[in-house]
């Protein structure tokens, strides 16, 4: 891997990209229980799709492994988003 692509690799856009949702500042404006709460139930839904997209795949259904699976990886997006009071790598 390349200096120039390790260093992209790091940029919290790069690694979430719905930091650039015109509505991502928004989720870190809310209330501290407001956006713990909200973390919380994307988490659930992070787990609950991780384990079904792993049973899809063990019974051969592709298609609903990768749907579960992306579901997954955007729930773990937006909790991440709900967690601190960040913009772009500095606390607020």
């Amino acid at each position: 891997m390349s200096a120039i692509s390790a260093d992209r690799s790091k940029r919290q856009d790069v690694r979430n990209p719905l930091i650039a949702l015109p509505s991502a500042e928004a989720i870190s404006k809310l209330p501290e229980d407001s956006r713990a709460a909200l973390r919380a139930l994307l988490l659930d839904i992070r787990a609950d799709a991780r384990s079904r997209a792993e049973k899809c795949w063990r019974t051969h259904k592709a298609p609903m492994a990768v749907y579960w699976k992306s579901v997954a990886v955007h729930a773990g997006h937006i909790a991440r988003l709900a967690k601190a009071r960040e913009k772009h790598g500095q606390t607020a």
